[in-house]
């Protein structure tokens, strides 16, 4: 798809790329109908929501082709298994398209495995037997590079559709005592596609804002961002010329030798 930083591409190819995301624990019910509203405009590929909010997504995006995606466990992954497996259960069985589930973090950085491979192989069966898929978020930011490798080869092993960098969420107490984050890195991605199996795609969430930064993700490999800034990359790609007939267009790479995430 990508040579250098050159792609081609479609704009419902952009659109699909995004999960909008409405999920900031302010929004009230009238920011998430416009956020709906939003989806629907531009036909992304779903509204990632809270899981209360089913019902009014269902009614929304019904027969628009925008999926419905709540998340389980989120943002921190600290529910029981069992308790991740019922909600992953009512949100399958509501109909919902897909769902993001958080791992337990403090099991993986413990080097639980076991823990996590059945956690992640309970939810998974939950939800694909209601025809929904998985999307497993690991929250990089937590992470070193040998967790990620072996939740990717967890994942991987498991047959789950989609390992997802982060949140947005999982912010990282600093020297100076502030919480920041960095979400998707280029480094990371390159990690995640290199010891994911082919069929189980990436999912890059946290920071990606802008059309060069859903472009270049792309050439990584990766096939769904995390996204608030919805319209924005939606208007850039409209002006730089993307129409509905395949498009080459020049992206503006993530400079790697600075912090990397977007």
């Amino acid at each position: 798809m990508a040579s250098s930083n050159t792609v081609t591409v479609t704009l419902s190819q952009v659109a699909k790329m995004i999960d909008h995301s409405l999920l900031h624990p302010t929004m009230t019910d009238a920011d998430i109908m416009e956020g709906l509203e939003i989806s629907k405009k531009y036909g992304v590929a779903t509204a990632c929501i809270k899981p209360y909010a089913i019902p009014v997504a269902k009614k929304v995006l019904g027969g628009t082709g925008v999926g419905v995606c709540p998340v389980i466990g989120f943002p921190h992954g600290n529910s029981t298994t069992e308790i991740k497996v019922i909600e992953a259960e009512a949100a399958a069985a509501a109909g919902v398209e897909e769902i993001d589930m958080v791992i337990n973090i403090g099991m993986a950085l413990g080097g639980n495995w076991d823990y996590i491979s059945n956690e992640i192989r309970r939810v998974n069966e939950a939800v694909v037997k209601h025809t929904a898929i998985l999307k497993v978020i690991f929250e990089n930011d937590y992470l070193q590079e040998a967790h990620i490798i072996k939740l990717c080869e967890i994942c991987s092993e498991i047959g789950v559709a989609f390992v997802k960098t982060s949140t947005g969420y999982g912010f990282v107490k600093q020297p100076d005592g502030k919480y920041s984050y960095q979400g998707a890195t280029v480094p990371h991605l390159k990690l995640m596609r290199k010891h994911s199996k082919p069929e189980v795609q990436i999912k890059a969430a946290g920071g990606v804002r802008t059309l060069d930064d859903l472009l270049h993700v792309m050439s990584l490999g990766v096939t769904r961002i995390g996204a608030t800034a919805t319209i924005a990359i939606m208007e850039e790609a409209e002006r730089r010329g993307i129409t509905d007939a395949p498009t080459k267009v020049t992206f503006r790479p993530v400079g790697e030798a600075s912090s990397g995430a977007y």
